[in-house]
């Protein structure tokens, strides 16, 4: 089974038709799901496979991702290249999609992008009726810094004002770090509080927070502990103290 990016939106393009009318769409995954380079490896390659029956022309953007206010930002960017730029996929077929870097990895922090893969739709016959459909898929691409990694990671818990927790992560290190799913549970483990799946990236010097819903009420002041896990198979484990609002 192929790997199919975190990112993936389907986009309606055309409604022609009400009621029970078909949505059609192109299929296509992408291999692997996210790209790494660095200053030894500035080119990487991933593979397009069209799942569909017919031809896939898709194109590549490739975008700077940053964080800020608890969400994904993405900005033009002249820093990578993608190649090549739109590609026709065979049916049941693959094509090769290389991803280069045209500036110097930087030394402290690692560098962050996105490069999304969007379906062109071919031209819609006269008689269609329904939606037709196009896949986006966004793929993260990551550059090393030249520096150690430093990982340094930040928790902090308060009571939300409209209820249940809210759990924080601020990543003060120099790279990524992806969280799976965490849960909470009283400090001594006597009593689980909760699994949440979140499949959230924090990148470097940026937060992100979840709040928590709860049955009961937790006092300010508990102790509680919180476990993670990340996409690298590491186990985040930390007592916190709950604060006020």
């Amino acid at each position: 089974m192929r790997n199919l990016s975190i990112t993936a939106t389907w986009l309606g393009l055309a409604v022609l038709g009400w009621g029970s009318a078909p949505a059609q769409a192109g299929s296509f995954s992408v291999n692997p799901m996210r790209v790494v380079l660095s200053a030894a490896k500035p080119v990487a390659a991933l593979e397009v496979h069209n799942d569909g029956a017919e031809a896939s022309v898709v194109q590549l953007e490739l975008v700077a991702w940053t964080q800020g206010d608890n969400a994904d930002v993405y900005a033009e960017t002249g820093e990578l290249l993608a190649t090549p730029p739109i590609l026709t996929v065979p049916p049941g077929g693959s094509r090769v999609v290389r991803i280069g870097l045209r500036r110097a990895p930087d030394r402290d922090r690692e560098l962050t992008y996105r490069l999304y893969i969007q379906e062109i739709p071919p031209p819609l016959a006269a008689d269609f009726q329904g939606m037709r459909m196009t896949l986006r898929v966004g793929v993260p691409v990551f550059v090393a810094p030249t520096a150690k990694p430093k990982p340094q990671l930040q928790w902090r818990m308060a009571a939300a004002a409209e209820g249940g927790i809210r759990l924080s992560l601020t990543n003060r290190g120099n790279e990524h770090v992806k969280i799976n799913d965490f849960e909470l549970s009283l400090a001594d483990g006597a009593r689980s509080l909760g699994v949440q799946r979140v499949s959230t990236y924090v990148l470097p010097g940026q937060s992100r927070n979840w709040l928590i819903k709860m049955d009961g009420s937790i006092a300010t002041g508990s102790t509680l502990r919180v476990k993670a896990h990340t996409d690298a198979n590491v186990e985040l484990a930390a007592n916190l103290t709950l604060e006020a609002t």
